[in-house]
């Protein structure tokens, strides 16, 4: 008899026992909470309970924003597109990449100054665009300055034809809704 009721004891306790672990058993851990078990405040608690807080995805109700790409990694791109074109050596390399970084960020400041209107941060950007130019120059040879020209020239040329194909998509894009609604309109 001693046998069954010391087995039904320690059956009992375990059952308790997990119980308690499950529904807090007034640890603040678990569903509860505040100790109390069955789902007041389930998540809130300080304890094992899963919270959006604790999780490492982006938060609910913050837009992603894109990361940006900082001004010393953007200058090192140019340089290196630079480099085969206009003939640069290691040194000008370097000194143009820092005259690129500081103009980039000078450029990110002046586009996120919210007192500025539009015409004057263009002003503004193209002011800093010259003094950059005058900059660059200064470490180049006379024949690396044409090359630079030339260079500066086509990379204008490339961001004016990437504009133009996303205004001809966005333009072919809108001919086809009006005539597809035009041919619903006639049906």
């Amino acid at each position: 008899m001693k046998p069954i009721q010391t087995l039904f004891i320690l059956a009992f306790s375990l059952v308790c026992f997990t119980a308690s672990a499950q529904y807090g058993g007034g640890y603040n851990n678990g569903y509860g909470g505040y100790g109390n078990g069955y789902g007041n405040g389930y998540g809130r608690g300080g304890g094992m309970g899963m919270d959006r807080s604790m999780m490492g995805g982006q938060q609910q109700g913050t837009p992603s924003k894109p990361k940006e790409t900082p001004p010393e990694e953007t200058a090192a791109m140019v340089v290196e597109q630079m480099k085969p074109q206009v003939n640069l050596d290691e040194l000008q390399a370097i000194a143009i990449s820092n005259v690129l970084a500081e103009s980039i960020r000078e450029q990110g400041i002046l586009l996120k100054n919210e007192s500025s209107s539009q015409d004057q941060k263009i002003e503004q950007i193209k002011a800093l665009r010259e003094s950059t130019d005058k900059k660059i120059n200064a470490f180049l040879n006379p024949d690396q300055i044409d090359k630079y020209k030339t260079f500066m020239d086509t990379l204008k040329e490339v961001k004016k034809t990437k504009k133009k194909k996303g205004k001809d998509k966005d333009s072919k894009d809108n001919k086809e809704v009006k005539e597809n609604t035009d041919t619903k309109i006639s049906e």
